[in-house]
């Protein structure tokens, strides 16, 4: 689920953490997970099905043609069929991502709202 506190997570991040834990060179890391996923897409795109265990499978699934409707016009149009990417969750991934205890929520600090600038003391007998 995602909420206010979801945050973007991107490969630059993951490419940097991954460094940090392993000790590799960041460059180097960017290029095997870069290869990584560009294998991914090359064996989707041959229409073959992935698996990683524990993790999940891809596969790709084909959509049949359909009649739908567009809600301005109420006119029927026909949607052509399209191959489209099927992601199924592992057991794993299912137990830590959605079967866990959500995350604590996150605190909110809200700031006071900004005070108008004060003006400076007045000095006795001042006209200012």
């Amino acid at each position: 689920m995602s909420g206010p506190e979801a945050r973007t997570t991107t490969k630059k991040d993951l490419v940097n953490r991954i460094a940090d834990q392993t000790g590799q060179t960041k460059a180097v890391v960017r290029d095997v997970l870069q290869r990584f996923l560009d294998e991914i897409v090359d064996e989707l795109s041959l229409g073959n099905r992935i698996e990683f265990r524990e993790f999940g499978v891809f596969e790709v699934k084909q959509r049949a043609a359909r009649q739908a409707q567009n809600p301005r016009t109420l006119e029927r149009v026909e949607v052509p069929g399209k191959r489209v990417v099927k992601f199924k969750v592992g057991r794993s991934m299912r137990a830590q991502v959605c079967d866990g205890p959500a995350p604590p929520p996150t605190p909110v600090v809200v700031a006071p709202p900004p005070q108008p600038p004060q003006p400076p003391p007045r000095k006795p007998g001042s006209p200012f």
